[in-house]
């Protein structure tokens, strides 16, 4: 180097695919002056599954088994956006109970994956106690999840007409126990972070992005409610009678990291008003859909008289009618049909709106379905948010997103 030149040259650095903050497998090819990001460029699809196609080749109950897995901290989301959209094509709707059962499963979902993402968080940052406790509440939720439905994630619970089973016996009682607890652990968590200077250091105006850019790049959930704008699908387009139930959609104007933090945190909390509400409007009543176009006749219930509808249609299927043979064994091989059409079904998941499009072509397998991922959009937010910001701050900017890859790569 000649004289007092100096060098002016930047660095090329993978940031991935594994690496803190994402949440699954995702690379960051930054751009580096110093300890400075001058520009980054997301590269997605290394967890990509095909979940998509493979349910052009299942039958529209079994297409349930494949989206539950996409995202997997929010299962019940893909599981209920799928099934409504399904349930539009063909003109039903879930009975009452099922519907507020849903809504229940979901918003324990919503705050289970909530307590991941503020834990996960907490540990790249540097706060260990705030991951054991994040967990460990996630714990319960997923011993309920468990109860109610045989697993702990990608349940498959949800089903196009309603659900595949009712509330096994004590399950209100733990949710009960579960919605007086968890005030209190908020309380702790508030405690532990919201004064923390080394939070606050971490996380005030880290991540900064303008509403009006959020807007235009396709954001939506937390990050964009943190920016001051309460768009919540719960509230602006509702679904599953979501209108007749009583909660805030909460907002913060500095659109940091911080006020992420403190979006989430207060979801939780309205989270736990609608739960409440669920269980104490559940009334006794079916939870499958009694058109026989997706209910097998056997699933019926006890009669009056003490028989069950299933021996009764057994012994009509068996003994004395082969068409109904016919049609059972069809129904359980092929499915059912749904009517030709296409229609687009959107949820508030966590991370925000999911999106699922469904065409059918009058058969019994989907002709299409695809997701519209909160993840992937969001993602696309990583490159302005981060530009000129530390190496450092990148963790909790990209952090503050709470990607899960699964989202995106479909």
């Amino acid at each position: 180097m000649a004289g007092d030149a100096v060098r002016e040259e930047t660095m090329i650095i993978n940031m991935g695919p594994q690496h803190p903050s994402t949440h699954g497998v995702l690379r960051m090819v930054l751009e580096l002056d110093g300890e400075y990001v001058v520009s980054c460029r997301p590269v997605l699809g290394y967890l990509h599954t095909g979940i998509e196609k493979n349910t052009e080749y299942r039958t529209w109950q079994q297409g349930v088994t494949f989206v539950t897995r996409a995202d997997y901290l929010s299962p019940f989301f893909n599981e209920v956006g799928y099934c409504l959209a399904v349930e539009r094509l063909l003109g039903i709707e879930a009975p009452p109970r099922a519907q507020m059962i849903r809504v229940m499963v979901m918003e324990l979902n919503r705050i289970a994956s909530h307590l991941v993402w503020l834990a996960t968080t907490g540990l790249e940052l540097g706060a260990i106690s705030i991951m054991l406790y994040g967990f460990r509440e996630r714990e319960t939720i997923l011993d309920i999840f468990e109860m109610v439905t045989g697993l702990r994630m990608n349940h498959a619970y949800v089903r196009v007409g309603g659900l595949s089973m009712d509330l096994p016996p004590g399950a209100t009682d733990k949710v009960r126990d579960f919605v007086q607890l968890m005030p209190k652990r908020l309380h702790e968590y508030e405690e532990l972070l919201t004064g923390n200077p080394i939070w606050r250091q971490r996380t005030v105006g880290i991540g900064y992005l303008a509403q009006p850019d959020l807007l235009a790049l396709g954001v939506t959930g937390p990050m964009l409610r943190a920016s001051g704008l309460g768009w919540d699908l719960r509230r602006s387009t509702p679904y599953l009678g979501y209108e007749t139930y009583e909660f805030d959609v909460p907002t913060r104007t500095d659109s940091d990291c911080f006020a992420r933090y403190e979006v989430r945190l207060e979801e939780i909390r309205q989270s736990v008003r609608i739960i409440e509400q669920c269980v104490d409007r559940l009334e006794p009543g079916p939870v499958m859909v009694e058109d026989t176009r997706v209910r097998w006749p056997a699933e019926l219930e006890v009669g009056p008289d003490g028989i069950g509808n299933s021996e009764r249609y057994i012994k009509h299927i068996m003994e004395e009618s082969m068409e109904a043979l016919i049609n059972h064994f069809k129904m359980v091989t092929q499915g059912f049909k749904v009517p030709a059409g296409e229609v687009y079904q959107a949820v508030e998941s966590p991370r925000g709106e999911l999106g699922v499009y469904v065409v059918s072509d009058g058969g019994v397998r989907p002709y299409r379905v695809h997701l519209r991922g909160p993840s992937f959009a969001n993602l696309q937010s990583i490159p302005t948010m981060i530009e000129n910001s530390l190496i450092a701050d990148v963790v909790a900017a990209v952090a503050s997103i709470d990607p899960v890859m699964g989202d995106a790569d479909r």
